[in-house]
């Protein structure tokens, strides 16, 4: 019997996530994936108050400043380009053309963040990249540099101990909050592919930031890898498992990863708990042919009975919008007999 793949087997982490315990999640597109799966479960999950962000130092940037809770963005941290306004920390999806529009943007979604890290049980950070790009007149690391000319630019590449050095300082201070004293931290690097630099130098960063990854796992005992990089490029190994840029993984690759997360960290009720959630979702997501016949209000009314016993198991869960839904169906028209 031959056997064509190399398979990574999931063991139980030693601490596991719950729909009780809040989450924050920072770093590359692939923590968006992972963000809108524990969104979309009822997770208390925050996922890039900062936008997508590629390598370990901006990260841990964002992480520093959100720990200090007092540091907010001003005017003078924002700068305009192509009639736009960008902040060097941040995503463009915070960019605006009103330049006090997008300070109001930016500084609510760090107040969120904030308030989400004091309470916070579990932080996911993904590295994406270990190059990165300062700014020539500062010596200062961009998390995005908004389609600013190049000449404003040097890019370098992070050393494996810059990015531990920066974590073990980060971390300190993560732990010191009163209220997170117990924080987990899963740590992973992102399988999207950074090869704009060629295929040899995103090998190298990559295996940078696994390095660092290890070497800070070793130094921290409540920091976890998760293979989500070797899940792609040594168990999954195959071109059709990516979408059509040949970077980023295919929604089958997202939900194979999501599969080996949720053996991973998620107990057996927690899964059970997980598949009553899909269901109603995928409930309030099917558009009926006929809204208004007996058969379908019986059926809105049945998923508002599973809803309202999920929110006995655990209270804490919104289905607020689900809710809307099967309300609005549940009930007989005005003109019935």
């Amino acid at each position: 019997m031959f056997n064509f793949r190399t398979n990574l087997s999931p063991s139980p982490a030693s601490t596991l996530i719950h729909h009780t315990h809040p989450l924050l999640l920072l770093g590359s597109c692939f923590t968006e994936h992972i963000g809108q799966k524990l969104a979309e479960r009822k997770f208390q999950a925050l996922t890039n108050p900062f936008g997508i962000v590629y390598n370990p130092y901006s990260m841990l940037k964002c992480l520093k400043r959100i720990v200090a809770d007092n540091q907010g963005f001003s005017t003078e941290d924002l700068f305009e380009n192509a009639g736009l306004w960008h902040s060097w920390e941040h995503h463009g999806r915070f960019s605006k053309p009103d330049k006090q529009e997008a300070l109001t943007g930016i500084n609510a979604a760090y107040r969120e963040a904030t308030d989400q890290l004091k309470k916070a049980d579990c932080l996911l950070l993904t590295f994406g990249s270990s190059e990165v790009f300062t700014l020539r007149n500062s010596g200062e690391v961009v998390a995005n540099n908004h389609k600013m000319p190049a000449a404003l630019f040097e890019q370098r590449r992070l050393s494996v101990s810059e990015i531990v050095e920066n974590m073990l300082e980060v971390m300190e201070n993560v732990t010191r909050l009163q209220a997170a004293p117990q924080v987990q931290v899963i740590l992973t690097v992102s399988p999207v592919r950074h090869i704009r630099n060629g295929l040899v130098e995103n090998q190298r960063s990559k295996a940078t930031l696994v390095l660092a990854c290890e070497e800070i796992c070793k130094q921290l005992d409540y920091v976890h890898y998760f293979p989500a990089y070797e899940l792609l490029l040594d168990d999954l190994r195959d071109y059709r498992f990516y979408a059509a840029d040949m970077i980023h993984p295919s929604e089958v690759a997202v939900d194979y990863v999501w599969q080996f997360f949720s053996d991973t960290f998620f107990s057996e009720k927690t899964r059970s708990l997980n598949e009553r959630i899909e269901k109603i979702r995928a409930a309030a997501q099917h558009r009926p042919f006929h809204p208004d016949t007996e058969q379908h209000r019986a059926f809105a009314r049945a998923q508002l009975v599973a809803i309202a016993a999920l929110k006995q198991d655990v209270p804490k869960l919104d289905f607020s919008a689900e809710e809307a839904a099967f309300l609005s169906f549940s009930k007989q028209p005005p003109n019935a007999d």
